[in-house]
């Protein structure tokens, strides 16, 4: 059975930094394209950074670039994602997610959340001050 666990949210000033992780398990993610996503209240799921199994080479929403990194440690089955100089507006419920439509291309990235078959439970990051 596929699970993705987040972690490592929490409350922090603005400037600060967190590191959410995405523990994968019942599927190896070499295997597959995994994307960390956010919403904030009232506003939709919104593709933040996305890493895919073929040449490791990330992407990012624009407003995140030079800010976060994606990375992923095959040994560990885990994605991270190190945001730092947070701002206020980075305030959001974060999930990870895996590319596992049957039929659909798994190890390239996309910023649709519709392309992505299994979520985590999502991680509360909060920007204030």
């Amino acid at each position: 059975q596929v699970q993705l666990v987040e972690s490592g949210g929490g409350l922090v000033q603005p400037g600060g930094s967190l590191r959410l992780s995405c523990a994968a398990s019942g599927f190896s993610m070499d295997n597959y394209a995994i994307g960390w996503f956010r919403q904030a209240p009232g506003k939709e799921r919104e593709g933040v950074s996305c890493i895919n199994s073929i040449d490791s080479i990330p992407y990012y929403k624009d407003s995140v670039k030079g800010r976060f990194t994606i990375s992923r440690d095959n040994a560990k089955n885990t994605v991270y994602l190190q945001m730092n100089s947070l701002k206020p507006e980075d305030t959001a419920i974060y999930y990870c997610g895996i590319r596992n439509k049957k039929g659909f291309v798994q190890r390239l990235c996309s910023f649709a959340s519709a392309d992505f078959g299994s979520w985590g439970q999502g991680t509360q990051v909060t920007v204030s001050s």
